[in-house]
């Protein structure tokens, strides 16, 4: 059992962390700027040339600000899935949550007139994006839902999942095949994902959105908790079972459907954070892993933005190459780690 004192340096560790790649990942980017210049942007909002604050605070500050609240949001959907579903490989990717997503953008994007149409009505438009994106991993998550309540196999509730978001991709190639050429780009650059391409009033949805579901998430610590154990044993404490169902679901849409809306479907994040964090702290309590996943989130996911520009200049490479990177070798980590503990018993 590890200690409070423990924890509490653990987690001061990894926000020193946070917030020094928040800063480097600030200073990069194709346009080399001096580091003085870019503390002195920071601290008092001048600059010796204009350009200067226009790429540091349109730029570079919210891909940073992007970067970390989808970690936060992804690597918390993941623990959500993981602990709900009792099984180490639930994700939002792995489950189809965040192809709903995907479609539901996708139906917006390329299932109206016109894509120009949503962009040019400011945040109405960025409503809808993320509204859209909801309703789309919101679909997916109650069909799991539906299914889970017939069905107790764990494994097949994944595989059912897995299916469904298989089912919505073949629905967005059909949209892919009979849209134009201009929607058609726009939605295959938009699926490579993107800290980049947020801007400061798509963030202003985004941010709420994230927040919003990551206080869901923290009061229902306890149905968490509950929930590790079984759901007769959450039963037996009187909890209401379909309730605490619902409103994780309902979290897990609000925190992967936003970041999904806005960069783009990011896998394996939700997937490899929480066993990272479980590592670090050792414990399965919500109550220290939901906040150690939250820290661990945003520096995977600052790390790999910083990673995907080492090219430097006008060559970045997609968001998704990298965590796909990261998150793969832990989940084959995770698979031999279950074989060999399964023959073992």
């Amino acid at each position: 059992m590890i200690s409070k004192n423990r924890i509490l340096f653990l987690w001061i560790s990894l926000s020193v962390i946070l917030i020094l790649l928040f800063v480097f990942d600030v200073f990069l980017g194709s346009v080399n700027i001096p580091v003085k210049e870019v503390f002195r942007v920071i601290f008092t909002g001048e600059a010796d040339r204009p350009e200067y604050l226009t790429i540091i605070y349109k730029f570079r500050i919210p891909k940073a600000i992007t970067a970390l609240f989808a970690g936060f949001a992804l690597s918390v959907s993941g623990l959500q899935m993981q602990t709900i579903f009792r099984n180490p490989l639930a994700g939002p990717y792995v489950l189809g949550i965040s192809a709903g997503a995907s479609l539901g953008v996708a139906i917006l994007v390329m299932g109206i007139s016109s894509f120009t149409i949503v962009s040019q009505v400011g945040a109405i438009g960025n409503w809808m994006i993320v509204i859209s994106a909801w309703l789309g991993s919101g679909l997916i998550l109650f069909l799991i839902l539906v299914v889970s309540l017939r069905v107790k196999d764990i494994m097949t509730i994944l595989i059912l999942g897995i299916m469904f978001g298989s089912a919505t991709s073949a629905i967005v190639s059909i949209l892919q095949y009979f849209s134009n050429e201009s929607m058609l780009k726009a939605f295959i650059v938009w699926t490579m994902g993107s800290l980049g391409g947020v801007s400061l009033s798509q963030l202003n949805v985004l941010i709420p959105s994230v927040i919003i579901g990551l206080t869901i998430t923290f009061l229902s610590i306890k149905m968490l908790n509950a929930m590790l154990v079984g759901e007769n044993y959450a039963k037996s404490m009187g909890l209401n079972v379909r309730m605490s169902r619902f409103l994780i679901f309902f979290s897990t849409s609000l925190l992967a459907g936003s970041v999904t809306a806005f960069c783009g479907p990011i896998g394996f994040i939700g997937i490899a954070v929480p066993h990272i964090a479980r590592i670090i702290f050792k414990t399965a309590n919500h109550n220290t892993l939901l906040p150690g996943s939250m820290l661990v989130g945003g520096i995977v996911l600052l790390l790999s933005d910083i990673i995907s520009q080492i090219p430097g200049k006008e060559n970045t490479l997609p968001i998704n190459s990298i965590t796909a990177l990261v998150g793969i070798p832990i989940v084959i980590w995770i698979i031999i780690k279950n074989e060999k503990l399964s023959r073992v018993s």
